[in-house]
Parts: C-alpha cells; sequence; structure tokens
C-alpha cells in the first residue's frame, strides 16, 4: 500500500499517533488530524515526518470535516471518554456530548471517506471500538454504549460496502498505555453516590488491578497489520488482554458469558 492515502483521526497522543506513525513507515502518505494541530508532536520520528501532514479536524464541527480526493485509508481513532456514574445519575447531556464524538463524528467522517472511497472501488475503513464492549464494567455505560453502536455500525458497513472493494476492521483495544487510560485509573465519580460508594470501590480495585498494558506502538502495529491485510477479518484486537476478552467472549455462549462476568462486582 506504498503511497496510499491515510487519515487518522484523533493522532495527536496515544493509539491515534501511533497508527500515524506507523503507517507512515509503512509508506503512506498520512494525514494526522486533531481539533488543536499545536499539540502535534512528531519531531521524533525522523525520515518518515514527511509522509506526515498535520491538520485541523474536529469530528464534531462539520466545518472542519475534510477527505483527501484519493484516500485510501480512513482509521476513525478520535474518541473521548465520560463520568463513571451509574445510569440513574448519568446526565442525559453527558450521553449526548460522548456519543456527539465518537458516534455521531465517526458517522460524519465514514459518510465523507465512503464519498470518495465508492467511486474508485477501494479502501479501508477502520474503527477503533474497545475490549470494553464484551465486558459488562459497571459506571462505564456511556463509552462502552458509544463503543457499542461503532461495533454494529461496522457490521452493516461491512454489508453495505463489500460490492465497492471498501473493507472495514473493527479493532477493539484491551488496555493500552495511554493518558486516557491512566485518566481512567481515577475513583469513580459513583463513589459521591451513597447507594452506589461500594460498587464504586469494588470497581476502582478492579481497575487497578488491571496491571497488564501494552504500548501504544505495539498496539499500532497490530492495527496496520489488520488494515494492509486484505484477508484480515471484520473484528480483531491488538493486545493480550483484548484478544483474551475476544477469545472468551467467542468461545463462551453469551448468557453464560454475561450472566457470570456481572457477578464479579457483587459485594
Amino acid at each position: 500500500m506504498d503511497g496510499t492515502k491515510a487519515l487518522v483521526t484523533g493522532a495527536s497522543r496515544g493509539i491515534g499517533r501511533a497508527v500515524a506513525i506507523e503507517l507512515a513507515r509503512r509508506g503512506m502518505n498520512v494525514v494526522a488530524s486533531m481539533r488543536d494541530p499545536e499539540a502535534a508532536d512528531f519531531d521524533d520520528v525522523g525520515a518518515i515526518r514527511g509522509s506526515i501532514e498535520v491538520a485541523r479536524l474536529d469530528v464534531t464541527d462539520p466545518s472542519t470535516i475534510s477527505v483527501p480526493s484519493d484516500l485510501g485509508v480512513l482509521v476513525n481513532n478520535a474518541g473521548i471518554d465520560a463520568s463513571y456514574l451509574p445510569v440513574e445519575h448519568l446526565p442525559v447531556d453527558e450521553w449526548r456530548r460522548v456519543f456527539e464524538t465518537n458516534v455521531f463524528g465517526l458517522v460524519a467522517m465514514t459518510q465523507a471517506a465512503i464519498a470518495v472511497m465508492r467511486p474508485r472501488r477501494t479502501g479501508v475503513i477502520c474503527n477503533l471500538t474497545s475490549a470494553a464492549v464484551v465486558f459488562p464494567m459497571p459506571l462505564y455505560a456511556i463509552y462502552r454504549s458509544s463503543k457499542a453502536a461503532v461495533a454494529a455500525l461496522g457490521e452493516t458497513l461491512a454489508a453495505e460496502l463489500r460490492e465497492f472493494g471498501i473493507r472495514v476492521v473493527e479493532v477493539q483495544p484491551g488496555p493500552i498505555a495511554t493518558e486516557m487510560l491512566a485518566e481512567s485509573a481515577r475513583m469513580p465519580e459513583a463513589a459521591t453516590v451513597e447507594a452506589y460508594a461500594g460498587l464504586a470501590k469494588r470497581t476502582h480495585e478492579a481497575r487497578l488491578g488491571m496491571a497488564e498494558t501494552t504500548e501504544p506502538d505495539v498496539a499500532a502495529s497490530a492495527i496496520c497489520d489488520a488494515i494492509t491485510d486484505d484477508n484480515a477479518p471484520l473484528r480483531v484486537s491488538c493486545d493480550e488482554v483484548g484478544r483474551g476478552l475476544a477469545q472468551g467472549f467467542d468461545a463462551t455462549p453469551y448468557n453464560q458469558w454475561f450472566g457470570s462476568l456481572v457477578k464479579t462486582f457483587d459485594p
């Protein structure tokens, strides 16, 4: 895929930045997009810096959404997290805020990409979701729901776009050593809600017990393998924890899988 034009959203840090760098290393011309281009830092990537173009793009602002006319790869990575509150206490505006970026912004990017890929009958759309979609983590309802929506979207896209030569791949990362993961180690906001304080503590302990993490560059290599492999399955993982969860989910009847996991947080 040398010379292929790729666009990565949310590329200022974490997985997005690592994927942009890895795609450039594999010979692609990469648009590393982000809300604040001043946050970009690619000075340490050597000769491939010339293959990375930094662009301002906010997936929640239609006026900034633009894709190259020769786009071959779209990586929908931009995403935000939410307050760790029980559904009972999660303001609807918080749901809207997260879905605006994680779902609606992703849809807008995908629509723009399809419009230029379909006439050319080629392309790859890579959506980053989360291994959390198969793990019923309490107090993470908004984030998990937004990623599950993207997973369902990807399944439909895969069926819709096959005849146009556009391949869809969903990556479900587990714990990747990013700033977002570090921020998730805080005590859940639910600790201030009396009825849920015990659950908040148990959830926090479970999160702190998640010791195995994967570096962004390692995850990016696996993600780019899936992007460049025409025979890659629709849904893949990019780290050992994510693979373990995916394998467990695939090998276990649905009700048995979730029925056992929800009990993990019982007092």
